[in-house]
């Protein structure tokens, strides 16, 4: 296949991929809980969901897959490639550009801004890697990431729905997402950060710096992101130490001041999540 066939192709992919999303929008209209239909935000917040559980949970199987029918591209992230790992980092970037249309016609808050910025720094990397046919096994590795969204979409799905934290599912669910976080996108991406550090000299400057700017702003976002996930699902893991009369301990080296500040930091980066369960009960 010609360097033209191969670009008209990516293209097509991207297209289908715009298309296929778009399409599982429009028919989760068809499958909204009654739960989650008392608002209009909260009926289009099920359905941007849904369809991004759909696309995790696609990518989550089709990118291990790859490596797995292709394992020497393990050894080349780089130039090594297979058309499969191709219409993945294609269809994966359709569905980049559909969610970031979706969010931005629909959905115009705080987050959706930090969701953006994550979403334009996917597609413009993810493109550099297709259309250069360079690094597209590195960018199929970063969908591996969408292993631990199945879990984190889920998360999103039950809150919505206003399912108790209390339930067996939720917790199961809770437990699987923590977990699969901290291997993929915890230590996975640590991985390929370390790896295109290693890789400097093999990689042109504007290539390196697109990267490292991409992996740099999702590494922070998750870091980020893991707070609020432990301090809603598993807030007895971060309450203070209590003296028997029930009051914060402290310590000479100015521990209570770091533990104040640490308590204000994660309720910044909850209070949206908390406001948007409050608008689902009103």
């Amino acid at each position: 296949m010609d360097v033209p066939e191969m670009l008209e192709n990516n293209k097509l992919v991207i297209t289908l991929g715009f298309s296929v999303f778009s399409f599982t929008n429009y028919l989760t209209r068809f499958i909204i809980p009654e739960s989650a239909c008392r608002t209009t935000q909260q009926r289009w917040k099920w359905r941007n969901v849904a369809t991004s559980f759909i696309h995790s949970f696609i990518t989550g199987i089709w990118s291990p897959l790859a490596f797995y029918q292709a394992p020497e591209m393990s050894n080349d992230l780089i130039s090594t490639s297979t058309p499969s790992t191709h219409a993945l980092v294609s269809f994966s970037i359709g569905y980049f550009i559909y969610d970031a249309l979706d969010m931005i016609i629909y959905h115009r808050k705080r987050s959706t801004y930090e969701l953006l910025i994550h979403h334009f720094l996917v597609v413009i990397c993810f493109s550099i890697a297709v259309f250069s046919h360079q690094y597209v096994a590195y960018g199929a590795l970063s969908l591996m990431v969408e292993i631990n969204s199945v879990f984190l979409h889920a998360r999103q799905l039950f809150i919505i729905t206003g399912e108790p934290k209390s339930s067996l599912r939720y917790k199961t669910n809770a437990l699987f997402n923590v977990g699969t976080f901290l291997f993929f996108r915890i230590l996975l991406l640590g991985w390929m950060t370390r790896w295109l550090t290693v890789n400097r000299d093999k990689i042109p400057l504007a290539f390196f710096t697109a990267g490292s700017v991409g992996l740099a702003v999702i590494v922070l976002m998750n870091i980020i992101l893991f707070c609020r996930i432990l301090s809603v699902d598993f807030s007895y893991i971060l309450k203070v130490g209590r003296s028997e009369d029930g009051r914060s301990e402290k310590s000479s080296n100015g521990g209570s001041w770091i533990q104040h500040n640490a308590k204000t930091y994660i309720n910044s980066v909850v209070s949206e999540e908390n406001q948007e369960r409050k608008e689902r009960i009103e």
